[in-house]
């Protein structure tokens, strides 16, 4: 009687495992990179998601778009790429131009690939201390600033840093009078700034809107560089493309809209 017993609890428990396992065997897991500057904005995005599609698990990778592009080209899982600027997602496009996109790299899945948000530039100080009064771009190029916080050549903010300073005319000065203090993505120029390790540094609008220990000292000057914009794409060897597109959908529609724009970006075409 008790083995028979033991049998019978047994057996129930099974039942009650295989009762639960779908639901738990349905869950799916999209793995979506993108560049640092979203880090808020898709973490929240990803709650709402989850009221939308509550088997769909969202997982991010938040890093440099360069970064993220190599980890994509040395074959990282990826499902949705989101890169702060078109070069990064062009040179693994192998429908973009043949100049950016030099080693024939083909990773975006066709008719998937769209811009998602744009953003603005702005020259950060540490919040209340900016003794050196700075309040425009060209005072980086006077005795007024010792050290500035940049992002590196492969990130897209530090690219756009280099554009606006080339403009202005003192790029290569700032350059041989070592001023730059180079750093690997958006965040941690921002950290750098906050910490008051340099005098100031240039980062996203949406960046400077997240943090309450740096201030926004000037907008760069209108015309000094490229248009910033976010473009998004599946990639073609994610694992559930239709669960991927699912999720690209979403981004464009009016909840995950309202998110960028509460935290300060742009949508392209759009207000």
């Amino acid at each position: 009687m008790k083995h028979s017993r033991r049998v019978f609890i047994l057996l129930g428990v099974l039942a009650v495992l295989f009762a639960s396992a779908p639901s738990a065997f349905a869950e799916k897991t999209l793995t979506v990179f993108a560049a640092a500057s979203m880090t808020e904005s898709m973490n929240e995005i990803a709650g709402l998601y989850g009221k939308a599609a509550p088997d769909v698990k969202i997982v991010y990778n938040f890093d440099s778009s360069g970064t993220l592009k190599t980890q994509i080209q040395e074959g990282a899982d990826c499902d949705i790429f989101i890169s702060a600027g078109q070069r990064q997602m062009d040179q693994i496009d192998i429908s973009a131009d043949p100049a950016v996109n030099t080693e024939k790299l083909d990773f975006v899945e066709p008719g998937t690939r769209f811009d998602i948000v744009s953003n603005k530039v702005v020259l950060i100080v540490p919040k209340g201390n900016n003794p050196k009064r700075l309040s425009d771009f060209n005072d980086v190029g006077t005795d007024k600033v010792f050290l500035i916080a940049l992002g590196n050549s492969d990130v897209p903010v530090g690219q756009y840093s280099e554009q606006i300073f080339k403009s202005l005319g003192f790029w290569d000065a700032i350059n041989e009078a070592r001023k730059i203090s180079f750093a690997s993505n958006v965040k941690e120029v921002l950290a750098q700034v906050a910490a008051g390790a340099v005098d100031c540094g240039v980062v996203y609008g949406t960046d400077a809107a997240t943090s309450s220990e740096v201030e926004v000292a000037a907008g760069a000057p209108e015309g000094t560089h490229a248009p910033i914009v976010y473009p998004a794409a599946v990639l073609n060897r994610a694992a559930d493309k239709d669960a991927a597109r699912a999720f690209a959908e979403f981004l464009k529609g009016g909840e995950a809209s309202a998110v960028f724009k509460r935290i300060g970006f742009s949508i392209p075409g759009g207000e």
